[in-house]
């Protein structure tokens, strides 16, 4: 083995088995080690978690040091001080000490999850990494209150993991030097408030992500929420909690559904509320929102109900347009009118718009013709007041997904096109030539007899050779050859002629076909055979052009 020369470590190289009585290669594998360690840039180590004892082991491999499920009680005294990941997940740590980190000015991430941490001394990341630890996870633990001293030195910490506690009390300034801060999760703990007015924009100017779901809360602050940074309400998960059921936190949910938070679109169905009156349980209330139709929703705070002067929704798509007005009480009335100046009163009208008695108007799905400027008139008739206001809404007939629809259309109906030309080629003819008369046949002509005496021509014009053999049990070769005829002059009984020129001495007219004056009836008998195959072998296996005279 190589060993380190500091105290504590053991190298993890093992060298190979080596004889006894070899002194030399010891000598060998030592230079090589020392030369080796300054060198390579990942050592894998085995790091003791104790001086005095060698039971529980951590893994070090270059700057990452694991110590996880190792029954360990405190944080380890000896740690490498070019850590800069350290992983005690998985033990049995009840309290980070004071300074129980010192000395590792390099850490970027801890993870203390699944252990039994009830309490965070003052000042336990003192002369530590400070604004260089990025990463802190606490999650499966025993803490119950967030204190503001917790993490007072870690000013660049960017994500903190605080779900799975018991947590019931988190203090006003507990996140206040987080100015780094982007992601916190402290979602499945048992808190029934939040300080919310803590978050401000000047003081989180990154965070993008507040997890409170699955906890405990009741009523949520509305004004509170409504002076969050933009980003922040974009990202506030809220679902799975207690909460009243209310017209304010129904208002809320509705306007970030239309604002299209993904704190809401992606947890919908998990949004639920408690009902007091007919039956005590709780209400999907995105699903149920008849307990919410008489909810005036103008008369929350003006951080919630400000409604655009332009939105744009596509096709399909529920929209609700709010009248917003400084008219209150039992005598305010509304009207809505729509782009194709038609009236809307309550309840609304042919299905596609709906409206409720607080002044609010529902696009039940948004069609093209849905496009223009709604105007809302608000009229007082106690006080003899109106007010108006208009609403320029634009329907988006493209979508993302429409497009992908049609383009994926298009490319099947062009594959289906390909696909039916192709077989019109394969098995449709172009055109059909008109039926050929056939010669007669004379009376007492053999059929054989005239395949025999034609075999040139079917043999050139056909794709497949005659079928007829050179002897007993032997085929001719059925191998396909390209030849040129001259016009043919004339045909008797079956039989091809040349022209006056050909000679009665003259066997054949070139290479390739049996060319001749007809033969003497007498020797027809006995020459028929050999003549019907010699023209079929040498009109298949003619491999020049047939030149006539």
């Amino acid at each position: 083995m190589c060993v380190d020369g500091r105290a504590g470590f053991l190298l993890g190289a093992v060298t190979p088995a080596l004889p006894a009585a070899s002194p030399s290669w010891w000598s060998v594998v030592l230079v090589v080690c020392l030369q080796l360690l300054p060198l390579s840039p990942v050592q894998a180590t085995v790091c003791w978690s104790q001086v005095s004892s060698r039971v529980n082991t951590c893994l070090c491999a270059s700057d990452i040091v694991s110590c996880t499920a190792l029954g360990l009680e405190q944080v380890p005294a000896e740690i490498p001080v070019s850590a800069i990941t350290l992983d005690l997940s998985h033990n049995r740590i009840d309290q980070l000490t004071e300074a129980v980190f010192e000395g590792l000015f390099r850490l970027e991430m801890v993870r203390l999850a699944h252990n039994r941490l009830r309490e965070i001394q003052q000042g336990a990341f003192q002369n530590t990494s400070g604004a260089l630890l990025r990463h802190l996870d606490l999650s499966s633990n025993r803490l119950r209150v967030l204190k503001q001293h917790y993490f007072l030195e870690l000013s660049g910490l960017e994500e903190l993991l605080l779900f799975d506690n018991r947590i019931v009390q988190v203090e006003s300034r507990a996140l206040a030097g987080l100015g780094n801060l982007r992601k916190a999760y402290l979602s499945h703990n048992r808190l029934t408030h939040f300080p919310f007015f803590s978050i401000q924009e000047h003081s989180h100017p990154h965070l993008t992500m507040l997890d409170l779901s699955s906890n405990r809360l009741l009523k949520l602050p509305l004004e509170e929420i409504g002076n969050l940074p933009v980003p922040v309400q974009e990202g506030l998960y809220l679902h799975n909690n207690s909460l009243e059921c209310e017209c304010s936190m129904y208002g809320l949910f509705r306007r970030w559904e239309q604002r299209g938070y993904a704190s809401v679109r992606h947890f919908r169905q998990e949004h639920t509320c408690r009902v007091y009156g007919i039956q005590r349980g709780t209400v999907r209330f995105f699903q149920h929102d008849r307990y919410f139709e008489k909810c005036n929703l103008t008369a929350m705070s003006p951080p919630l109900w400000e409604q655009e002067s332009s939105i744009s929704v596509g096709v399909g798509k529920a929209l609700w347009l709010h009248c917003v007005t400084s008219l209150s009480g039992h005598s305010v009335s509304f009207l809505w009118v729509s782009p194709n100046q038609e009236y809307v009163a309550p309840p609304g009208n042919n299905g596609s718009l709906k409206m409720f008695t607080n002044g609010s108007l529902e696009i039940v799905a948004a069609r093209a013709e849905d496009t223009g400027v709604y105007w809302c008139m608000a009229l007082d008739q106690q006080q003899q007041r109106n007010e108006t206001r208009e609403v320029n809404v634009t329907v988006n007939v493209v979508s993302g997904s429409y497009e992908s629809f049609n383009t994926g259309f298009t490319t099947l109906l062009g594959c289906v096109v390909s696909l039916v030309l192709v077989l019109m080629y394969l098995y449709l003819t172009p055109c059909r030539c008109p039926a050929c008369t056939k010669v007669p046949t004379p009376a007492g002509q053999s059929t054989g007899n005239e395949a025999g005496a034609g075999s040139g021509q079917s043999s050139i014009l056909t794709p497949t050779p005659p079928t007829t053999t050179e002897g007993q049990g032997h085929k001719v070769s059925t191998h396909k050859h390209v030849v040129f005829l001259e016009p043919l002059i004339e045909q008797q009984n079956g039989r091809l002629r040349a022209g006056p020129g050909a000679g009665a001495g003259q066997g054949h007219n070139g290479p390739g076909l049996l060319l001749g004056p007809e033969p003497h009836p007498k020797l027809h008998g006995q020459s028929q055979q050999r003549g019907r195959e010699t023209d079929s072998i040498m009109s298949v296996f003619s491999e020049t052009p047939i030149m006539l005279p």
